[in-house]
């Protein structure tokens, strides 16, 4: 059985856990999603995040604790590279990509792409 891609919201929680330092409770989680879905909504996302091995669990009393198993930088790079490789022309998302990046986020990727050593 092949498994669907993420969804928005269960991007959403691994960013939040990994905001939290990549340990949390669901309560936790809702205070930080946008939106502040419930709490139910929540606890199904981090059950499928955790059949999908994206999440450990560990219960602490009537609860669990999640933790990410997985590289969040390495994650979503992984999705974004997805999204080219289904893409017609990747050259254009790139270009429109780059186009909505901030000044810092810019300037960040100036200095990935120059590599260690190089000037600007």
């Amino acid at each position: 059985m092949t498994r669907r891609p993420l969804g928005q919201l269960e991007a959403e929680v691994l960013a939040a856990l990994a905001g939290l330092g990549g340990t949390a409770r669901t309560a936790e989680l809702v205070e930080r999603l946008a939106g502040k879905p419930a709490y139910t909504t929540v606890n199904t996302v981090l059950h499928r995040l955790h059949e999908k091995k994206l999440v450990t669990r560990t219960r602490t009393g009537r609860n669990y604790l999640y933790r990410l198993a997985v590289d969040e930088s390495e994650f979503v790079a992984g999705r974004m590279h997805d999204h080219l490789r289904h893409a017609s022309d990747p050259g254009d998302v790139l270009s429109r990509f780059v186009q909505t990046l901030s000044t810092d986020e810019a300037h960040r990727l100036r200095e990935i792409l120059n590599g260690p050593g190089d000037d600007d």
